[in-house]
């Protein structure tokens, strides 16, 4: 779900996976792994896709009382890369003539933003999707994050389930950010919003869409939404958070929760091979016509975050070499994740921390594609 609980319509083939030590092209990454395991990450899983094939690898383990391995097929909640997902559905729609990208929000969920400043009339479903429409972050609500964030707070409130409109609600409580437009601000409402536009266009639930429209045709078998459902199904690991925002102390497992408080800001399951196939697939064209892909691609600035541009549900970042990697990253309760690859999609890597405090996920990336 971001920041907060912190500080890939064709199938394509993937050949035989590759696990273990890295070697060739690989040994910077697995190199940045074990870097963050060394820094405090319980845990490691990771899979990389180019011309040469497909490589995977683990490190630490996946249970801290047992010492079991993370495995190379665990699926992990992936938190805001659900964003992109999201945003590719409405894309699609788009293309389908269903709704622009121009209507407001107003048009779509009457009197739903609404309150202390906010106007639905004044944002557009682009604006949800880029986050500049101002509106302002529910995560962030000082609330919510004593609730679902502190140790005391989480044990008594992560089986809790929330709809949508609650959590529109929580941010219509404050004001806006910024007039629509105005700047960027990273929002978690903009995206529920975004999926309550899904279900009024299409008449079915966001997941269902999702499902339909992209699970499916890519046989991504490890990816879900899972709703309310508190488990991760297996193969997965546990994850483990401070519960604090501090790095010190204990830290706990958090692995069952109700990720109905994430929605359709970041409430999937998936694991790196598959989020490497959507990625692939969406750069590839697979999944969007090129006018709704150009318009994903369209970034503005994304204030507070170095060397990144934000499109519409994905992120263009420049590495310290100079080399451009599209994705999108998700934190989630005990669970820190990245999918990226390169413009032609046809380098890709995933991987996912099941620790929420710790490691350096950037230089991972940068071992891979720099």
């Amino acid at each position: 779900m971001g920041a907060t609980a912190l500080l890939l319509s064709a199938a394509l083939a993937g050949p035989a996976f590759a696990a273990g030590p890295a070697t060739g092209g690989h040994s910077a990454t697995r190199k940045a792994i074990e870097a963050a395991v060394q820094a405090g990450v319980p845990g490691v899983t990771a899979t990389a896709k180019d011309a040469h094939g497909t490589w995977s690898t683990t490190a630490g383990v996946g249970d801290t009382r047992t010492g079991a391995p993370r495995s190379t097929a665990d699926r992990y909640r992936v938190g805001s890369i659900t964003k992109t997902f999201v945003s590719t559905v409405l894309l699609q729609l788009e293309a389908e003539g269903r709704l622009s990208l121009d209507d407001t929000v107003e048009k779509w969920l009457p009197g739903v933003v609404h309150g202390h400043g906010h106007d639905g009339s004044r944002i557009t479903v682009r604006r949800l999707l880029n986050h500049t429409s101002g509106i302002y972050n529910y995560t962030a609500d000082d609330d919510f994050g004593r609730t679902y964030f502190t140790k005391d707070g989480f044990f008594a409130h992560r089986y809790d389930t929330l709809t949508p409109r609650d959590l529109v609600a929580i941010a219509m409580k404050h004001e806006p950010d910024f007039k629509p437009g105005a700047s960027w601000g990273y929002s978690n409402t903009n995206y529920v919003l975004a999926g309550m536009v899904i279900e009024k266009v299409t008449g079915h639930s966001y997941a269902t869409e999702i499902t339909h429209r992209i699970i499916g045709p890519l046989h991504l078998t490890a990816t879900s939404v899972p709703g309310t459902q508190v488990t991760v199904p297996h193969p997965s690991s546990r994850a483990y958070s401070k519960l604090a925002q501090t790095a010190t102390g204990p830290s706990y497992d958090v692995t069952k929760l109700n990720p109905s408080i994430a929605s359709s800001a970041g409430e999937m399951i998936s694991n790196s091979a598959d989020l490497d196939r959507f990625y692939s697939a969406l750069l590839r064209g697979k999944l969007l016509p090129p006018q709704q892909l150009k318009e994903m691609k369209t970034t503005v600035r994304a204030d507070g975050i170095p060397n990144t541009r934000y499109g519409l549900g994905l992120m263009d970042t420049e590495l310290t070499c100079g080399v451009h990697v599209w994705g999108h990253g998700g934190g989630i309760h005990g669970s820190a994740s990245g999918a990226v690859a390169t413009e032609d999609g046809r380098h890709a890597l995933a991987l996912n921390f099941n620790g929420d405090w710790a490691g350096d996920m950037d230089a991972v990336i940068d071992g891979e594609f720099c």
